[in-house]
């Protein structure tokens, strides 16, 4: 249950991310609302998640994959760009976070 904690945390704030950008192009007071909630949201799993998983690892997986996933969406949904950096970047990202999952199954 604690792994769905985790992931849950990493959709929150995923989510609360893109929604700053979002808040950019419209309504800030209501974007501001809503990035706040999704922030709360995503701390509250992580506390869940820290019950028991390590705090280094929680924080490093919630950190790293929710970069990597907004470099990917911030090109997917916003097109910004991707080039040779960005993919080496989140690619180096998601190996340290396969690393960190394999030492705390050990």
């Amino acid at each position: 249950m604690h792994w769905l904690y985790l992931a849950l945390a990493i959709a929150f704030e995923v989510m609360a991310t893109l929604s700053i950008k979002q808040a950019t192009l419209g309504d800030t007071y209501i974007w501001g609302v809503i990035i706040a909630v999704f922030y709360i949201i995503s701390f509250s799993f992580v506390y869940y998640a820290t019950k028991s998983i390590e705090i280094g690892t929680v924080y490093a997986i919630w950190a790293g994959m929710g970069t990597a996933l907004i470099v990917l969406l911030g090109w997917i949904i916003f097109k910004e760009d991707m080039n040779l950096y960005k993919m080496v970047g989140v690619l180096s990202i998601i190996f340290g976070v396969v690393l960190l999952k394999l030492q705390s199954a050990v």
